[in-house]
């Protein structure tokens, strides 16, 4: 099962229950806050039975600390961002 499968990803997103930052400086691609921002891609949750907002929130945060979205970053110079497609993709459940 995919992110995909459990709730709406896209920018632009205000009833989102948290963003992640989709553009800047390479430390801050991928980095979960609690302020909307219409760059920022949005998650909402839409399978509170399998899957609850502040769970995945800090499970993000992990993925920020070990560095996940620094081998996903396109870009050059001092200005890289993530896309939506790679937060759809991440992997809840093995097949």
């Amino acid at each position: 099962m995919r992110l995909s499968d459990v709730a709406t990803i896209r920018t632009n997103l205000p009833e989102a229950h948290f963003w992640l930052v989709r553009r800047g400086a390479e430390d801050r691609c991928g980095e979960p806050v609690r302020e909307f921002n219409p760059e920022h891609i949005g998650i909402r949750i839409e399978r509170f039975d399998l899957l609850l907002p502040d769970y995945l929130f800090y499970v993000l945060v992990h993925f920020h600390q070990v560095g996940y979205w620094k081998t996903l970053v396109t870009g050059t110079l001092s200005l890289v961002n993530i896309r939506v497609s790679d937060v759809r993709r991440i992997e809840l459940l093995p097949r």
